[in-house]
């Protein structure tokens, strides 16, 4: 059976000479993993149509005996270029990938999810980095998975509670302008630092590279 779906790309990796794994994250079918035969050859339909952090409505058929479905179409719809333009755009786009693929099962609907990594990745693309654009990733999806912390029970600053609250809560356009002092940065990095290990079991990959190059 045919089913259609539109996507975020999260990851894309060979599978054989000619064919890649498409790894998407949709609003309604959550992430799924998604067979694109032949599209490493040159004249391939998919040429040009599959890459990280694309954009794309697609058609495939599901697979009954696993987890890996066959790609059937898809079409573009943005490709987010400006991320591929930045090293630190990229990183930090990395790591929101990154973060949802540790923290979510497969094939569950994740439309709350699904909408706020389309609007970092827009923010990313719009704007510069920031440090704070992390912490507010962070916050964001813990929120959305019911991870959220209490500020009221931290052992944080009231400036910094005052400051993660915002981020949980505001837009991306918000907490880009943030102004965070050196001490404020330093706190929350270390607070959630903490708090995701602790709920997450280890923290996902490309955390550091992400705050490390912020501008």
């Amino acid at each position: 059976m045919t089913e259609s779906a539109t996507g975020l790309i999260l990851r894309a990796r060979p599978l054989t000479e000619t064919s890649l794994i498409i790894h998407w994250l949709t609003p309604d079918l959550g992430r799924i993993a998604t067979v694109a035969k032949g599209a490493r050859r040159a004249r391939s339909p998919f040429a040009g149509k599959l890459d990280l952090f694309y954009l794309a409505d697609f058609s495939f058929n599901r697979n009954r005996r696993s987890d890996l479905h066959t790609l059937r179409e898809a079409s573009l719809r943005e490709t987010h270029g400006a991320i591929r333009q930045d090293i630190y755009k990229l990183r930090h786009a990395a790591y929101a990938t990154a973060f949802i693929e540790q923290a979510t099962e497969t094939e569950t609907p994740l439309p709350a999810v699904y909408e706020l990594l389309r609007a970092f990745l827009g923010c990313l693309c719009d704007g510069k980095t920031a440090p704070q654009l992390i912490f507010a990733l962070e916050l964001k999806l813990l929120l959305e998975l019911g991870l959220a912390p209490d500020l009221g029970e931290t052992n944080l600053a009231a400036g910094t509670k005052k400051i993660a609250g915002i981020l949980m809560q505001n837009d991306w356009v918000n907490a880009q302008r943030l102004k965070l002092t050196d001490g404020q940065m330093a706190e929350l990095r270390q607070f959630l630092h903490g708090f995701l290990i602790f709920h997450l079991g280890r923290l996902p990959r490309g955390r550091a590279a992400a705050l490390a190059g912020a501008a």
